[in-house]
């Protein structure tokens, strides 16, 4: 049964897709093609908000320890919400800079609360029962994750650029800035270590007290029907109360990807090359066995995960599809003998239908708090499949966007753009398409509707032209008419690349820069403009002409080539094999030092 299911209904990455980019001067300035905007009450119209909202990011809510008080960031509207949970009802609204895109949230001993700003470079700490700000302090460009050390009385933020930062929980600048690896997500304090998630890789790293990485810690494979999946995209990473830690991920197909109409072929338990899990790390299984998870079925999106106290029920919320899943470590968890990874889809204990676009939840006592979006609220969720949640509004203004919509959900299938795409960036994952070849997902922010055509190989001519072929033939979505078509380009367009990281070699960084540009070495002859591209279509040695791409962030976005076989950026000028060789600009002359300091200069981009 499963298996008929999988053929019939199947998707796919949505913006393996925007390889590079394409202009839109006939939507400029996002004409809509009405005289008038479109209502935001009409259930009918398309919605433009007035400032586009950033991409799902998850994990924005915290309930005190005393399951009394929730505080919940919004990123949409850059607000704190603090809400009385016994009396249901908000006691605090706090107002912060426009663009810090306000994150995860940890509670320390003395009661204070500590947001990460994930554009704001910052964390802030707010004393709830006044409702204030306290404190504002610097911790790196790209703060994610944040965890409170009690032992120490200290926080630890992880960031995106590879930086962990500690600061005091009271006020005092930075005691300690380490420099790991890029793509940093959530920490977590065990014991006098640090356990550190990265986002598209799906891994967990040990760092000792002296700042040492003494471990790394990778999910496997995963068989479903003969077809094999290997772990993606670790939206939340969690302790678990008897040790080790919980991450909700996704896994991705590995196996060749069929393109059918109606959908990208799969043996998945619902039909896509994409499903979620929650998987535990840090904790052994039996001798000669491996923990294997089972797949949750149709959980497109699983932006953040919550633990009950007692460690015995899990609940996920599955953003494209509005919906948020309970269910037992126990039902999901198996031990399978090493080599023999066969996994299970395993449906959850209850599926809950939340009213709005849910990012965050979180356990208070025995109840489940939901945070959404749009509208801005906290729900209760009633988990008896009778009762109706009950909702506690917040005042936020609307926030509704069609774009953001789409590129979020897709009503006819389980996966949405930003399966593939997450946080409008990508996924880390090389998919082989039969008979395309081996493409590597690319990155969709940054601005990237300023080239043109699509897709690696150049065979997209425009956004309509994904919309058709993509979305609609190959993921299986719904037609999407003229007027949605340009909502979603406007919303694509305005997504920003990802703050950058300082140098830490200004000198390096200068030296690359200037063989960036040397003639001999011949990198800005295609590489130049805002977009640090062409647009056109080469044959640099990789065996065929494809598009070149931009390098806006470039140094954020392992692995490198159509096909992923540069791990680091350094391997693509010494693997001849991969990188083209001097057909891709000339630089078998250069040394290894001159490698490391255009290497340097990349990685500003």
């Amino acid at each position: 049964m499963h298996r008929l299911l999988a053929s019939r209904r199947s998707f796919s990455p949505m913006l393996a897709i925007l390889a590079t980019a394409s202009s839109f001067a006939a939507c400029a300035p996002w004409d809509l093609g009405e005289d008038e905007p479109p209502q935001i009450d009409d259930p009918g119209s398309v919605a433009v908000a007035a400032e586009p909202p950033p991409a799902i990011s998850g994990g924005t809510l915290a309930v005190s320890r005393s399951a009394v008080r929730a505080v919940a960031a919004d990123p949409d509207r850059d607000r704190v919400w603090i809400i009385d949970l016994e009396a249901q009802k908000l006691t605090a609204e706090i107002v912060l800079e426009k663009g810090d895109e306000p994150g995860r949230v940890v509670e320390d001993d003395a009661g204070r609360f500590h947001v990460a700003l994930r554009r704001g470079g910052a964390v802030v700490t707010i004393d709830a029962e006044s409702g204030k700000v306290v404190d504002r302090r610097d911790a790196c460009p790209a703060p994610r994750g944040i965890a409170y050390d009690a032992q120490t009385d200290q926080l630890h933020v992880a960031c995106l650029g590879g930086e962990l930062v500690t600061l005091p929980a009271g006020p005092g600048a930075a005691t300690r800035r380490l420099q790991l690896e890029r793509d940093l997500r959530d920490v977590i304090v065990d014991g006098d270590r640090l356990l550190v998630s990265k986002f598209r890789a799906a891994e967990l790293l040990t760092v000792e007290a002296d700042g040492s990485i003494a471990g790394r810690e990778s999910l496997p494979q995963f068989d479903l029907f003969g077809q094999v999946f290997a772990p993606t995209v670790a939206w939340r990473t969690l302790p678990l109360p008897t040790g080790g830690v919980a991450m909700v991920h996704q896994r991705a197909l590995i196996a060749p990807v069929e393109i059918v109409e109606g959908g990208y072929s799969s043996g998945g338990c619902d039909g896509s090359i994409v499903h979620s899990t929650v998987s535990e790390l840090g904790t052994a299984a039996p001798d000669g066995l491996l923990k294997l998870s089972a797949a949750l079925p149709s959980a497109t999106l699983p932006v953040d995960l919550a633990i009950s106290e007692d460690g015995a029920s899990y609940a996920v919320v599955a953003a494209g599809r509005n919906e948020v899943l309970v269910t037992s470590p126990a039902s999901l968890s198996q031990n399978v003998e090493v080599g023999f990874e066969q996994g299970t889809c395993m449906e959850p204990q209850h599926r809950v239908m939340v009213d709005g676009e849910p990012t965050a939840v979180a356990f208070a006592g025995d109840a489940v708090i939901v945070q959404t979006r749009e509208p801005a609220s906290l729900q209760v969720l009633a988990l008896d499949g009778v009762s109706r949640n009950r909702v506690i509004t917040l005042p936020g203004e609307s926030r509704r966007d069609t774009g953001h919509e789409m590129f979020h959900k897709n009503a006819s299938g389980s996966m949405a753009c930003a399966s593939c795409h997450p946080e409008g960036g990508e996924d880390g994952h090389t998919w082989v398409f039969n008979p395309i070849g081996p493409r590597r997902t690319q990155f969709v922010s940054g601005g990237i509707l300023n080239t043109a055509p699509f897709h690696w190989d150049g065979d997209m001519s425009g956004i309509e032209a994904i919309m058709s072929e993509v979305f609609e033939r190959r993921m299986g979505g719904m037609h999407q008419g003229p007027r949605r078509v340009k909502v979603f380009a406007r919303w694509i367009d305005s997504l920003p690349a990802p703050p950058v990281s300082s140098a830490p070699d200004k000198d390096a960084v200068a030296r690359g820069e200037a063989l960036f540009h040397d003639k001999t070495v011949d990198c800005a002859r295609c590489h130049a403009g805002a977009q640090l591209t062409s647009n056109e279509s080469f044959d640099v040695g990789t065996g065929k002409a494809f598009q070149v791409p931009s390098l806006v962030r470039i140094g954020a976005r392992a692995p490198f080539m159509h096909d992923g076989c540069a791990t680091t950026l350094k391997d693509r000028f010494t693997k001849a094999a991969c990188g083209g060789g001097d057909m891709h600009g000339k630089t078998s002359h250069l040394s290894d030092a001159q490698l490391d300091d255009l290497v340097a200069f990349l990685e500003t981009l």
